[in-house]
């Protein structure tokens, strides 16, 4: 892994160099794909092309349901939340983990935005259980306990797989669970210098990012997400460096 971490810290460097030459379309278009695939791993029939339109010319795609246009419209404000959060502050709060949910589920589910749930959850098809409702304001203060004793100490690219794999496995959350601990893994690596990783949606690498989380979860073996996670922030930023040269 130090390998992987060194090469990732490398093509930082020279997306740094290139950052210059980097305009805002690409930019702009690398953000309308992270929220195409975030909202398609959650099921979203959208296309690409069809969450380009919604979000940049406020088209209706018919034949589409509101909630499919709100998590798309949704989603791109909750990156520039994070992004300008990014901007203006090193340390991250349990109130933004709060507000970026809040974003997520605007219009969608207005009872439960910014709201930790109180009923137990279980999620289709996976092996874990959530903690019972009583214990999930324990359990995001154990977290934010963590992150402030580990934010200065691990990688950043670990310390944000290891937020992400923590907030979906407490599953604080009716809704939005997984969308809101992607984010929070971006906010992690934009504070950091990285660029925004993209996570697909289509089935196999869905399956894979599912086992991968299923192993921490249940086995207690976080490499292979944090090595999941290592991956594709790579082929994010070879993609980014390819696309600006």
């Amino acid at each position: 892994m130090k390998e992987d971490l060194k090469q990732l810290d490398e093509l930082k460097n020279e997306l740094n160099h290139l950052r210059n030459q980097q305009g805002d379309k690409v930019a702009k278009a690398f953000d309308i794909e992270y929220t195409y695939e975030s909202n398609k791993i959650e099921g979203n029939t959208l296309t690409l092309q069809e969450t380009a339109l919604v979000i940049e010319k406020g088209l209706t795609i018919g034949g589409k349901t509101l909630n499919e246009h709100l998590e798309a419209i949704n989603h791109a404000h909750a990156i520039e939340f994070i992004k300008e959060l990014a901007k203006d502050k090193n340390n991250i709060t349990e109130r933004d983990v709060l507000q970026i949910h809040r974003l997520i589920l605007q219009g969608i589910n207005n009872e439960n935005t910014g709201k930790y749930r109180n009923v137990q959850v279980l999620i289709s098809g996976a092996k874990h259980v959530p903690p019972q409702p009583y214990l999930v304001q324990k359990e995001m203060e154990s977290l934010f306990i963590w992150y402030n004793e580990n934010k200065d100490y691990l990688h950043p690219i670990v310390l944000s797989a290891e937020m992400h794999e923590r907030l979906v496995t407490i599953h604080p959350f009716i809704d939005g669970n997984g969308r809101t601990s992607r984010l929070l893994m971006n906010l992690i690596l934009l504070q950091n210098g990285f660029p925004i990783a993209i996570l697909k949606g289509d089935a196999d690498n869905r399956l894979k990012y599912y086992n991968a989380l299923e192993t921490a979860q249940i086995n207690n073996d976080k490499q292979p997400f944090i090595g999941f996670i290592i991956e594709n922030i790579k082929d994010t930023m070879q993609r980014i460096i390819n696309v600006v040269k």
